[in-house]
């Protein structure tokens, strides 16, 4: 019997694919499997229910199994107590600690189910002060209770939406081929919506949109509201002041594409001169920076978080360059964030994709198909992939904002 668990799996299985996967994941790890009971629902709306006898050839290799159904749902018909282990040491973890997804997940602790805060993957659950907290490793301190195994773990998966959108068939998905100015309307209408209900969008942006002309869209995105928070690097703040400050982008001039004479030294005496004044809300406080996507979230308020790279020039002084310290701020400044735009940089894309709960919309835009393939293999599979060029996309974005504004 330690070579057999009983499991439950209870929402929208079968139109949401849940059960076949679960039945899929048994098989491809060589296990098997009995179908005690299962209950369809009727309606769309309906759940259905199903209770299976889950079987493996040594009780390693159950948990093994058990550790990827867990992922997919899985609940011990009779709710166990989470088990916890004290962390040895600092960022030191027990043994067979828990490892998390980046869907909703509760734990039974205490007789109570308790809600894990901040989701997000590949982390750990510590319990503080009668609370579910889901933690980095090197956030993890002496003695702090960290749930080990999947006893009394419940994760809630995604299930499609009740309703037709593109959101709906399209999440985790990558194709060229889609009717893509419509698209974008779809786009445009989820991000009014969700601006109607009081929700907020984050963008993740590379300096791609400085060089193929996006930027001047972004910037309009964000003195109209569209935009709550701007998180990239050093390189896409370094080229929007420089178009500001020289009319070109890395060098170049962006109305006829060629480099400039003595262009490749504008982005230094860029670097040069804001570092000079202070840093980037003192050239915009000075009158030096007009214009641009930093000058907007300085003068609209909106917060950005620019997190270094060892490829940095300068850096600008607002770059974060311990990227520890990178990573925490922008954890902190994503919650509550209902909608993420990912444009045309793939590092800072995936970067962000691993901290995001899988609730997030999130729609990752870029002219190279491994781009988007690569965030959604790395777990942000609610992810919508658009190959397209942030040039085109950008401008077309902000156009369909303001003509269903209107």
């Amino acid at each position: 019997m330690e070579n057999v668990k009983e499991l439950e799996f209870e929402g929208h299985l079968i139109d949401s694919m849940i059960f076949p996967k679960v039945l899929d994941t048994i098989l491809d790890l060589d296990g098997e499997f009995e179908i005690l009971e299962f209950r369809i629902g009727k309606k769309k709306t309906d759940t259905s229910y199903a209770r299976i006898m889950v079987m493996g050839k040594d009780p390693g290799h159950l948990q093994r199994i058990l550790q990827e159904l867990h992922k997919l749902g899985a609940k011990i018909p009779d709710a166990e107590e989470v088990e916890v282990a004290p962390a040895p040491d600092d960022k030191v973890l027990p043994e067979n600690f828990y490892v998390t997804t980046n869907h909703p997940t509760y734990i039974n602790y205490r007789g109570k189910w308790l809600e894990v805060e901040d989701i997000s993957m590949d982390r750990l659950i510590a319990v503080r002060n009668g609370r579910a907290e889901c933690v980095a490793i090197d956030e993890v301190k002496k003695g702090d209770l960290i749930v080990v195994g999947e006893k009394g773990v419940r994760v809630i998966p995604p299930e499609r939406p009740r309703q037709y959108s593109h959101f709906q068939f399209m999440g985790g998905t990558v194709s060229s081929e889609r009717p893509n100015e419509e698209l974008v309307e779809a786009v445009a209408r989820e991000i009014l919506a969700i601006k109607s209900n009081g929700g907020k969008i984050a963008v993740v942006a590379g300096p791609a949109v400085d060089h193929t002309g996006a930027r001047d869209a972004l910037a309009g995105m964000i003195r109209d509201g569209y935009i709550d928070l701007l998180l990239s690097g050093n390189a896409l703040a370094v080229h929007d002041i420089e178009i500001s400050l020289f009319g070109t982008s890395l060098g170049m001039n962006l109305e006829t594409g060629k480099p400039v004479p003595g262009g490749n030294r504008h982005h230094l005496r860029t670097i040069s001169k804001i570092i000079s004044l202070g840093g980037i809300r003192k050239a915009v406080e000075s009158g030096v920076l007009k214009d641009g996507i930093m000058y907007e979230c300085i003068k609209n308020n909106v917060p950005f978080i620019l997190a270094g790279s060892i490829r940095d020039d300068g850096p600008l002084p607002e770059v974060i360059t311990d990227v520890i310290v990178a990573k925490k701020e922008i954890k902190k400044a994503l919650r509550g964030i209902n909608m993420v735009l990912m444009l045309s940089t793939m590092l800072h894309s995936i970067a962000v994709g691993n901290l995001l709960p899988s609730t997030v919309k999130t729609i990752c835009v870029d002219i190279n198909p491994a781009t988007v393939t690569k965030l959604i293999d790395r777990g942000t599979a609610q992810a919508i992939g658009i190959v397209t060029d942030v040039g085109l996309f950008v401008p077309l974005l902000y156009e369909k904002l303001r003509s269903l504004r209107e």
